[in-house]
């Protein structure tokens, strides 16, 4: 994936042990996509539906 932020482009690479990206369908021959939206791709999290974890206010 190349990303361009207006002031310069990164090229990602992930390899996948399991499974596929979830990829958005492009339009125009352009997919945009929110900066969260990047991370869940990344994470392997299902950008169309994330879900909120629970987590203990407690610890230990």
């Amino acid at each position: 994936m190349i990303w361009h932020d207006g002031q310069g482009a990164c090229l990602f690479s992930k390899r996948l042990e399991r499974g596929r990206f979830l990829w958005p369908s492009p339009a125009d021959g352009v997919v945009t996509i929110t900066p969260a939206q990047l991370g869940y791709l990344l994470e392997g999290i299902d950008w169309r539906h994330p879900q909120r974890t629970w987590r203990s206010g407690a610890s230990g």
